[in-house]
């Protein structure tokens, strides 16, 4: 099973940007659908962009065109780049990984962000960001 840990978090100034990383361990990404996932204080856990090795990337509205999302298999690392922050995005950010019984995301089902976050099964630690207006 895949072992996540997040690095990169920070602090920067509203229109700044950070790159999350993710180093997984204990098998490879590959198959798996892979999510970024945030928590503000006071709020629920949101979904923030998904993607799976055969799939197109997902992304919640609210960070679609800033964010981006990309894994590097041989690396077995996902990645979340950051840009044109807003306060808005302050929170702590976790990398999850899911799978189906077997190994593999689901043939049928589309790994997206609209996957929800009891599906995941691997979470790591998580990484803060806060965005300063």
């Amino acid at each position: 099973e895949v072992q996540p840990v997040e690095s990169g978090g920070g602090s920067v100034q509203a229109g700044g940007s950070l790159r999350l990383s993710c180093a997984a361990s204990g098998s490879s990404i590959r198959n798996y659908c892979l999510g970024w996932f945030r928590q503000a204080p006071g709020k629920e856990r949101e979904g923030v962009a998904a993607i799976e090795s055969s799939g197109a990337p997902s992304y919640a509205d609210s960070v679609k065109g800033r964010f981006t999302i990309s894994q590097n298999i041989t690396e077995n690392k996902l990645y979340l780049q950051m840009n044109s922050l807003k306060p808005d995005d302050t929170g702590m950010y976790y990398c999850a990984a899911a799978s189906a019984p077997g190994g593999s995301w689901y043939s049928n089902i589309e790994c997206s962000v609209e996957v929800e976050s009891y599906e995941y099964s691997s979470w790591g630690q998580g990484t803060q960001v806060t965005v300063s207006s």
